[in-house]
């Protein structure tokens, strides 16, 4: 008898169980179950975390934990979720997430406090700073070298910022001119248009590796801003957040991130028919690494 009222009990409880409803789906999450898409905004030429492949497809470090996150949200919404692509630039991408055209930003966008008033993000992915891209042979070694110069930066970056702040502080006369992505203030430097691209330096080193011109140029200075990288969403959006927060202490835990970083930092790089593809060699930082370390300890309340 009673371990028959025991197994009423529990019975009872699992019934209970089940016709609890379902957690309400709201923001980011009852849009991509209602859509059956997540929309993803990627960069074009910001190696190696988002650009287009030879083919013309989004890849890259960030495209690939972005579609780890994809797939943590499908299972979620109980559905499995298509992925549609959305071209931004540095311009354009907190508006894309702002105004609801995109639901994830994943390209190599700082993180920091101005930011985070209007959009909200994944914890750290990367970390980096600015640095100064001078063809072999020029005589600029520091932001001490700059003044009479041309430096090229890329329009709405925490570069260009920092570089105004360089200027000002130190009384350095130099012409800042703006281009509209990476892939074009590169282009200016390598036509003599400017005397230095300044932008984070690991989106110098992989466009080296990209442009197989490592033997050209070279980065060069000391670091003059610092950039942590996250994967931009909607701010306000408490279901997302605490899905993204679970997923990337899930993909630290498992090695995920450290597989995919080894994948685009350490391997070579897709390249075009006919030209030799290229590794950036760029092991993972001590300070990357403890952050990585950190996130797979950490268990998400």
């Amino acid at each position: 008898m009673k371990f028959l009222l025991i197994f009423l009990f529990g019975a009872t409880v699992a019934l209970a169980q089940a016709d609890e409803p379902p957690v309400e789906l709201s923001g980011t999450l009852a849009k991509a179950r209602a859509a059956g898409a997540v929309t993803i905004a990627y960069r074009e030429s910001s190696v190696p975390f988002s650009f287009l492949s030879p083919r013309r497809e989004p890849v890259g470090y960030s495209i690939e934990l972005c579609r780890k996150l994809v797939e943590a949200m499908g299972e979620a919404v109980g559905r499995e979720l298509g992925l549609k692509w959305l071209a931004v630039t540095s311009e354009t991408r907190i508006d894309a997430i702002v105004s609801g055209r995109a639901d994830l930003e994943c390209g190599s966008t700082t993180a920091n406090l101005e930011r985070e008033k209007v959009v909200a993000f994944s914890p750290v992915l990367f970390v980096a700073g600015t640095k100064l891209l001078v063809k072999r042979g020029s005589p600029i070694r520091s932001y001490r070298n700059l003044a009479g110069r041309t430096v090229v930066v890329t329009a709405g970056t925490t570069n260009e910022k920092a570089m105004r702040e360089i200027a000002r502080r130190f009384n350095i006369d130099l012409k800042l001119v703006r281009e509209k992505d990476h892939a074009r203030s590169y282009a200016r430097l390598e036509a003599g248009q400017a005397d230095a691209f300044a932008t984070d330096d690991v989106l110098l080193y992989g466009l080296l590796a990209q442009h197989q011109a490592k033997k050209d140029y070279q980065v060069v200075g000391e670091f003059l801003s610092y950039d942590p990288y996250g994967i931009m969403f909607r701010k306000g959006d408490a279901q997302l957040a605490a899905l993204v927060k679970r997923a990337f202490h899930d993909l630290a835990a498992d090695g995920e991130i450290e597989r995919q970083y080894k994948r685009w930092f350490l391997q070579r790089l897709p390249a075009p028919p006919g030209q030799a593809a290229q590794s950036l060699d760029l092991p993972m930082s001590a300070q990357l690494e403890t952050l990585v370390r950190t996130l797979a300890e950490t268990k998400p309340e």
